[in-house]
């Protein structure tokens, strides 16, 4: 697999579009922060970048925008530096998606950088390739509380009241949720948190590609003719006394995706 930078120094005119998730940005990620903004940059300087994606988990449990759009000065909000560092892209159109950590954004915050909300699946057409992106969670079916868990929280009846109770009361059960979640990461099997192979042939059988995060196992996968790409989940990681930030992103060169190691100092 290339470097991100090998791309960015060998090929900026034929970058056309970035993918990224599972940054799972928050107040306690201060290193991972600085690393997408250090990337945003970057894409500042890439003649032909016409789209940036955010595949679900961006932000790490974010229960409601007005979290930083009712700060009165959002100057003083974690936050602000990356929107505005968003704000700075210009020509690009910024696309986000829900992960089970961020399903509570909505248009409002996105529309404070020129971002626009998608749904999924989300389908990307290329001229060699029909792309289908969605963030994965849904493609883990072996994992049945959590897909009974997703159909509830999802529900917009329930979000709909979940958002309308005091910040104070979300951002506890936000921190509930991480907890719970890291707990059943070391208690469930790896196969459980994994994607259901017929969920993957199924979401296949519409496009050529198939690209999708969550799992924190980024690799290409061929069936048949047709593709799975995983992104990777942003790490904060020391090696040999030197800390840098790593994660594993698409890009589309040329018109052809690749997955790209990413590393930031």
């Amino acid at each position: 697999m290339r470097s991100v930078d090998d791309f960015l120094y060998k090929k900026p005119s034929e970058i056309q579009a970035v993918f990224v998730s599972d940054l799972h940005l928050s107040a306690d990620t201060p290193r991972l922060t600085q690393a997408f903004i250090k990337l945003i940059q970057h894409l500042q300087q890439l003649p032909n970048l016409s789209e940036l994606y955010l595949l679900g988990d961006w932000l790490d449990g974010w229960l409601g925008d007005d979290d930083y759009l009712d700060t009165a000065d959002k100057t003083t909000h974690w936050l602000h530096p990356v929107i505005t560092a968003l704000q700075k892209l210009k020509g690009v159109q910024i696309f986000v998606m829900h992960g089970n950590r961020d399903f509570a954004i909505s248009q409002k915050l996105c529309s404070s950088f020129n971002g626009v909300l998608l749904d999924e699946p989300f389908f990307l057409k290329t001229p060699t390739a029909r792309i289908r992106l969605e963030h994965g969670d849904a493609l883990c079916t072996d994992d049945v509380a959590y897909q009974r868990y997703r159909a509830i929280i999802r529900n917009p009846i329930v979000k709909f009241l979940l958002l309308n109770m005091p910040l104070s009361f979300r951002q506890k059960l936000a921190n509930n949720i991480k907890t719970q979640a890291t707990t059943q990461k070391h208690s469930k099997s790896a196969t459980i948190m994994d994607v259901n192979d017929q969920a993957v042939q199924t979401a296949l059988h519409d496009c050529d590609i198939l690209l999708h995060g969550h799992t924190h196992r980024p690799a290409s996968h061929q069936y048949g003719q047709k593709t799975r790409m995983v992104l990777g989940d942003w790490q904060d990681q020391t090696y040999q006394h030197n800390r840098c930030v790593h994660a594993v992103i698409a890009l589309l060169v040329n018109q052809k995706l690749h997955l790209a190691k990413l590393s930031e100092k």
